[in-house]
């Protein structure tokens, strides 16, 4: 995608480093799963990422391992309200901006206390502040420094939306967590919802017309939808057989269409496309080798 589209910004909002955590890593699995997390790391590198969001599998090796492997990545690890218990500071930087094709873009991500046990092995040395407050405060951080606001939330789908209703600023939430397939993302007051399918298999492309950035956003499937609508009603009112009382609700309809697109004049436009990660995309040719040379170690460990 990057050899056809400049100034792509590429970003993850968590559960990027391993499977679904069910039960503590044994012993035998430390090694394997070591390696893939590494492994991830550099293919993400490669693809020139711009931040990643802290989830809670992520942490499923602890928050040592996961500093560690954070020095590794070429681009930030992002989480608001992920705190070192021992000393009280963040465990990453809270936010980023991002200067994308002239805008400033200033991005931050926020972790759900809820996704964890109070027994749970992942939180051992951490604090999880609760994302609404954190939220507010980053929106009031961000709100002078930046033209967009977007929220890396590993939240859960439910909690996006409730954030999204209760807290204006947040131009763009990408999800997770939830693992739900939203082609035609929702917009909940002046918040578009985005948020892929889980386990890697599609990737997320958000284009992005943005126009004022105090302004709402609609969805640009949506207007294709209503101008063809529109021209089929045109289409009925020139044939000269209709009866008039079928003309005449062809006209009202005809009004509320051309009402619908006056009411998009001076918003920002989105599309929004999923696109499954298929055989027939071409690696890079270093991930590739890496991949490979992974695979006799998982096979084992498999055994």
């Amino acid at each position: 995608m990057r050899e056809t589209v400049k100034d792509l910004l590429v970003v993850d909002s968590g559960d990027l480093l391993f499977k679904k955590f069910i039960v503590p890593v044994s012993g035998d699995e430390v090694r394997t799963a070591t390696e893939k997390a590494q492994f991830i790391i550099e293919a993400f590198n490669l693809m020139g990422y711009g931040a990643l969001g802290i989830g809670d599998d992520d942490l499923s090796l602890g928050k040592n391992f996961l500093i560690e492997i954070s020095r590794k990545a070429n681009f930030p690890f992002l989480s608001g309200n992920l705190f070192d218990e021992e000393s009280g500071r963040l465990l990453f930087q809270p936010y980023l901006v991002k200067e994308v094709n002239g805008l400033r873009v200033g991005i931050f991500s926020l972790l759900s206390p809820d996704f964890f046990d109070p027994a749970d092995p992942r939180t051992k040395g951490l604090i999880i502040k609760p994302p609404s407050e954190v939220a507010e405060s980053m929106v009031k951080e961000l709100r002078p420094k930046t033209d967009l606001i977007i929220l890396l939330s590993h939240l859960g789908y439910p909690k996006d939306v409730e954030l999204a209703q209760a807290l204006p600023g947040i131009q763009i939430i990408v999800g997770s967590h939830s693992g739900i397939s939203l082609a035609n993302p929702p917009v909940i007051k002046n918040t578009v919802i985005l948020q892929t399918p889980s386990k890697g298999m599609y990737v997320g492309r958000l284009d992005l017309s943005l126009i004022n950035n105090a302004s709402s956003f609609y969805n640009m499937t949506t207007k294709q939808l209503i101008e063809k609508n529109l021209s089929d009603i045109k289409d009925r009112l020139a044939t000269a057989n209709a009866p008039e009382t079928e003309k005449a609700r062809w006209r009202m309809s005809k009004e509320g269409f051309e009402k619908q697109l006056h009411e998009f004049q001076g918003k920002n436009e989105f599309s929004n496309t999923l696109l499954p990660l298929t055989e027939q995309m071409r690696d890079h040719p270093d991930v590739g080798k890496r991949a490979e040379a992974l695979k006799p170690g998982v096979s084992e460990t498999a055994k």
